[in-house]
């Protein structure tokens, strides 16, 4: 295999090809939360049980979360670009699925088939893009923008499907997906160079089922427990996931081709730190969300439409906040630092979320924004770091990790903020209050309705108070995390902080792995 001592730089192709890329990474991001509005209709007109419009919304993220191992190491072995195009197929023709989709059967077996596809592109996406950029300088900013646009995708998303359920029906949120898809398969066989790992050994079989074993349960519970509470099935849930979690690190650490190779850990002191790093900042980001989006319904009162419109301005931010990062490690700054400070600034996001009170949108959303945007500059150097430091012939298996890891963090920034700011709103609840207002700020909503005017509108009032006072403890506990976070950054990173080269300089220096059927400058 050749080797080149000076990565050439990216030209117009790669970066063309790069739009490509972010087609995919922008719909899957979005189908996370493009339900958000289309459930009424979907309850309408399918009747689902109570059991199958929760297995509608969720059975996505499950698979997705779930099959990212598996998949980003399948893209190391057969090609990322033929799991890419794959994956594209499968999202595709799942959304069809969907969009006539005549039951609820029928919607929730497409929507798993989706997870799968989203499974396929989303480690294809980042791994194709660590391949494609081999200038250390050009692949950090191709990161930033693959960091901006996975985090816009999910904003854009509910918003997304409020304005296409208020003129067509349900199914076309999922009919969107078809034009990208279409143009993806048409569009990467010519841009995108096929890369895989030379020697990347037998496909570990019995990992597989071990992975999912480990992270279905996990992610069950954690998404459960700021809802429904701290249940024994729960923490039995989280149990067994951990369970299955040690089995399947035993089972890396002894197949002679583990589906995460323990290799990716020892051969960088880098790589560990930028996973666990990049779950607590996907912790505050989803920790964060948890309460601002009820927050501006249930406090404010506003539409669901109105909701997601509002909390779109947070998102306006998030476009400066990797190429600023980029610029400041460019310039000689140390990494390690410019992710402390990214950590922060996120803490001033939490912090200005304390000043709220029931009546303070605009307070709230320069939190949710300032939080963004200092998530994002941790998010982007932390992949570029993992990338940079794992093997180039691994690249999948990096990528499925850090996306896996962001799984975790964001089900677990809701459990653990979602449970500390419940237990605060049911301690400052009335005693005398229903039982349904006592557990959550919908039910103090819906059992208002039913009461007469004054009662009524205490009732609804002592909720909303009580449920900013859980936020601000929430808040508190995790600015406390955050900036934790912060100084394990800036020593568990402090020696990784060597810029990456001037974009002006074609010697990134160092041999790099060349894509499999490609030229030496990658095209």
């Amino acid at each position: 295999m050749a080797t080149n001592p000076t990565p050439a730089r990216a030209g117009r192709r790669e970066w063309t090809a790069l739009a490509v890329l972010m087609l995919p990474l922008l719909l899957v991001s979005m189908d996370v939360s493009v339900l958000y509005f289309a459930v009424p209709a979907i309850n309408a007109d399918l009747e689902p049980t109570g059991t199958q419009q929760l297995w509608i919304f969720d059975i996505y993220a499950f698979v997705l979360a779930g099959l990212l191992m598996t998949m980003g190491s399948l893209g190391d072995r057969v090609g990322r670009r033929r799991l890419l195009l794959c994956g594209a197929a499968a999202f595709g023709a799942a959304s069809l699925t969907a969009a006539y989709a005549d039951s609820a059967e029928l919607l929730i077996a497409a929507r798993a088939v989706l997870g799968i596809g989203g499974a396929t592109l989303m480690p294809s996406t980042l791994a194709l893009v660590r391949t494609l950029f081999r200038d250390a300088g050009q692949r950090a900013t191709a990161i930033g923008i693959w960091s901006g646009v996975m985090v816009a995708g999910i904003a854009l998303g509910s918003v997304l499907s409020g304005l296409l359920v208020e003129f067509f029906w349900w199914g076309s949120v999922f009919l969107v997906n078809l034009p990208a898809m279409a143009l993806l398969l048409v569009l990467a066989p010519v841009l995108i160079p096929e890369s895989r790992d030379p020697r990347p050994g037998r496909f570990d079989l019995l990992s597989v089922p071990l992975s999912l074993a480990a992270v279905l349960p996990v992610v069950y519970g954690l998404k459960e427990i700021p809802s429904e509470g701290v249940h024994v099935e729960y923490v039995a849930s989280l149990a067994v996931g951990l369970v299955f979690a040690a089995l399947f690190v035993r089972r890396q650490r002894t197949a002679a081709s583990p589906l995460i190779s323990p290799a990716l850990f020892r051969g960088s002191r880098g790589f560990a730190p930028a996973v666990v790093l990049n779950l607590v900042s996907s912790f505050a980001m989803m920790g964060s969300a948890y309460y601002t989006t009820q927050y501006l319904q249930s406090v404010l009162g506003k539409s669901a439409m109105e909701a997601a419109l509002w909390a779109l301005l947070p998102s306006v931010l998030i476009g400066c906040a990797a190429p600023v990062a980029t610029a400041l490690v460019r310039r000689g700054t140390d990494r390690a630092y410019v992710v402390a400070g990214g950590f922060a600034v996120a803490a001033c996001g939490y912090g200005l979320l304390l000043l709220a009170d029931t009546d303070a949108l605009w307070t709230v959303l320069a939190g949710a924004g300032v939080l963004a945007w200092g998530a994002v500059v941790v998010g982007s150097q932390l992949t570029d770091l993992a990338l940079g430091s794992a093997p180039a012939e691994k690249a999948g298996a990096a990528s499925s990790l850090l996306e896996t890891g962001q799984e975790f963090g964001g089900a677990l920034g809701m459990a653990v903020l979602g449970s500390v700011g419940t237990a605060v709103y049911r301690d400052e609840m009335p005693a005398g209050a229903p039982d349904a207002a006592r557990e959550t700020l919908g039910g103090a909503l819906a059992a208002a309705g039913h009461l007469p005017s004054p009662a009524a509108d205490a009732l609804a009032s002592a909720a909303r108070s009580a449920f900013t006072s859980g936020m601000h403890v929430a808040a508190l506990a995790g600015a406390g995390i955050l900036l934790a976070a912060a100084g394990l950054g800036a020593w568990a990173l402090r020696a990784q902080g060597a810029p990456p080269p001037d974009p002006r300089s074609s010697n990134a220096g160092g041999a790099e792995f060349v894509p499999v059927g490609s030229s030496p400058s990658g095209v």
